[in-house]
C-alpha cells in the first residue's frame, strides 16, 4: 500500500512540475482531449494503464 501512495505522489509531483513549466501546452492538450472521440481515448487509457502495470511488475521483479 505504501508503494501505491508513493507512486501516486510521484505522479502528482511530475504532473505538477510539467504543468508549472508548460501551462500553455497543457491547456492546448486539454482542449484537444475535450474534442477527441471517446473510443480512441479509452483504448489509449487501457494501453497506458497496461504498460504502467507491466513496468511496475518488471521493476518489482528485478528487485528480488
Amino acid at each position: 500500500m505504501t508503494d501505491l501512495i508513493a507512486a501516486l505522489g510521484l505522479m502528482l509531483a511530475i504532473e505538477g512540475l510539467c504543468l508549472a513549466a508548460f501551462p500553455s501546452v497543457w491547456r492546448r492538450a486539454m482542449e484537444a482531449v475535450l474534442h477527441a472521440p471517446e473510443m480512441p481515448m479509452r483504448i489509449a487509457g487501457l494501453v497506458v494503464g497496461a504498460l504502467g502495470v507491466l513496468l511496475v511488475f518488471l521493476v518489482r521483479s528485478a528487485g528480488r
